[in-house]
């Protein structure tokens, strides 16, 4: 996907801090065609515009003992939704939320340790959320493809 927001060159720096976030300023510089200095101000440029957020670890979910990866889809209450999310954000197996188009519907990815943790959650952090009417749980079987970020 192209923005025409970015010109080639910054699309190309993103491409590459995607790929690898530690990638060196010679190395982009190189593989871009610019001097170091000029990545080095783009990227900046970058930051300080907000179009690169921050840069981060992805760790494997099973490679740290987390094996179950669930999707939850919560319907709340809509005067319920604000405080709903903002307990949800300080659960630490939670790694997304998105309120969805629909019926006041948030959508949750939380990530556990194993089933009785998933059972635990359920019953302990979803249905004592105010406001809840429903949750949907879809538990991951296999991941396919995951991308984080963006892709331009």
């Amino acid at each position: 996907m192209k923005s025409n927001m970015l010109d080639r060159a910054d699309q190309q720096i993103l491409d590459i801090l995607i790929e690898n976030s530690r990638a060196s300023l010679i190395e982009i510089a190189e593989k871009v065609g610019l001097s170091r200095v000029a990545v080095k101000n783009r990227i900046a440029v970058l930051e300080q515009k907000g179009v690169i957020e921050r840069y981060t670890v992805i760790l494997n979910p099973e490679k740290v003992g987390r094996n179950v990866s669930v999707f939850f889809d919560l319907q709340i209450q809509p005067a319920c939704l604000k405080e709903a999310a903002q307990r949800l954000s300080r659960e630490e197996a939670v790694t997304d939320i998105y309120l969805m188009t629909g019926p006041s519907k948030l959508h949750v990815h939380a990530v556990l340790e194993v089933n009785q943790d998933l059972d635990e959650f359920v019953m302990e952090k979803l249905y004592s959320l105010p406001g809840i009417e429903h949750v949907g749980t879809d538990i991951i079987v296999s991941r396919i493809k995951t991308r984080k970020g963006l892709r331009i």
